[in-house]
Parts: structure tokens; sequence; C-alpha cells
């Protein structure tokens, strides 16, 4: 089961996160994932994420973006919640994301290779992370809801997109432009799916999407960590 840890930063700010490891012999990791959160904070949900990919071979880590704001900021999936969330996020600047990335980075290193993923807006981030900062060897991106206007940065490393053919924070047709200016990146596309599908929480009649999502997902990592 995921914990709850402490990080520190490059720059001596501690922030919390969920960790899970897999079970099994030391050093059977395959590798680490850092998990970036949606615009709702370090929820439960991403504890059982970092559950998912321990089961499947993976350290896990997902840091409290809003850490740097106060602790425990966490909301709901309500209108009140999506709104302080989304007060929250104005709240973030690439320097910092990068420093509290990086300490994830280098807390799941002694496992091999690492990928960042991340939902909604810490998919963006985790975009960001992979056009710009170093030590990451994969990207996955869960329906990253500012990619269209982040379209013009280019990942340094490999990178997965997910997205809903439903999306209404990012429309097929901004999609498929942005898959335009990178097609060498592999794009699943969901039939039906709209945002946020992978959280049951927020969508629980989209498991079957989610399930295939993260046998992708895990595909695509095996790939490229063997």
């Amino acid at each position: 089961m995921a914990k709850k840890i402490t990080l520190t930063a490059e720059d001596g700010h501690k922030l919390d996160g969920w960790r899970a490891d897999p079970t099994g012999p030391e050093g059977a990791a395959k590798g680490g994932v850092v998990i970036l959160q949606a615009i709702y904070g370090l929820t439960d949900h991403l504890g059982d994420v970092c559950d998912m990919y321990a089961a499947r071979g993976y350290s896990a880590i997902a840091p409290a973006l809003y850490d740097r704001t106060g602790k425990n900021q966490v909301f709901r999936y309500d209108d009140s919640g999506r709104d302080s969330g989304y007060t929250l996020r104005e709240t973030l600047a690439e320097e910092t994301v990068k420093l509290d990335v990086a300490a994830c980075v280098a807390a799941l290193k002694p496992n091999g290779k690492v990928a960042v993923s991340g939902f909604c807006t810490g998919g963006s981030w985790a975009w960001v992370m992979a056009a710009g900062l170093k030590g990451l060897d994969a990207a996955v991106i869960f329906y990253g809801s500012d990619l269209y206007e982040l379209r013009n940065l280019n990942p340094q490393i490999p990178t997965l997109l997910h997205y809903g053919d439903s999306d209404h924070i990012v429309p097929l047709p901004h999609v498929t432009e942005i898959h335009d200016l990178h097609p060498d990146l592999p794009l699943q596309i969901y039939p039906g799916q709209g945002h946020a599908f992978f959280n049951p929480e927020q969508n629980p009649d989209s498991a079957d999407s989610a399930a295939l999502a993260f046998e992708r997902t895990i595909e695509f990592l095996d790939s490229q960590f063997s």
C-alpha cells in the first residue's frame, strides 16, 4: 500500500508525497514513475495510482505540488473544489515545480530509469518536464489540460499521450493539431471518453478505457526501460 513520505527539494523545501514500491527482492523494481497531480491536489486516488504501478513492478512517487503554498491542499471533485484548484494551480512556477519533481527523480533513481506522468494540470507539467528537466527517461501524459498552449515545446524523451475524443477541455481538433506538430509521439484516443476518464472517483463509467490506458502505459514503459 502507498504510504505518505516527505521529500526535500534542492532549495530545502520539504513536501509530502505518496510512495509505493514493488514487493519482492531488493532491487526488483523495473524503474520509477513520478506522478503529477490534477488540480484537486494530492488526493487518495494518486496513492491508488502509485499502488497500481507498484503492482506492475515500478516504484512510484506522487508529490504534493501545492505544498509550497500550504500543506494538505486537497479538494473535492465539485465546483468549489475545481475553483479552489484552479486558483492554486496559478501559484505553481516552473522553476519550483522542476525542483520538486527533481527531488522525486533523485529518490527513484536507485531503481533505474525514471518516467514522469500526470493527469490534467499534472499532465501539462509532465509535458514541461519532458521538455526541460534532466534525468528523466520517458513521459506519459493523461489528458494534459494545457498542451495546446504548450504545443511548441519539444519533449526530449519518449512521450506517450492519452486523450478522450470527447474531452471538453482539450477538444479533439486541438489534440490532432498537437500530434501534427509531434507526429513521432504515440497518441492514444479513447472513443466516447471525456476529461479525467482515468479517475474512477470522477468518472466511474470509464473503467474499461482507464484499464486499457494503463495497460498501454505499462507496455510503453516496459519497452523504454527494458
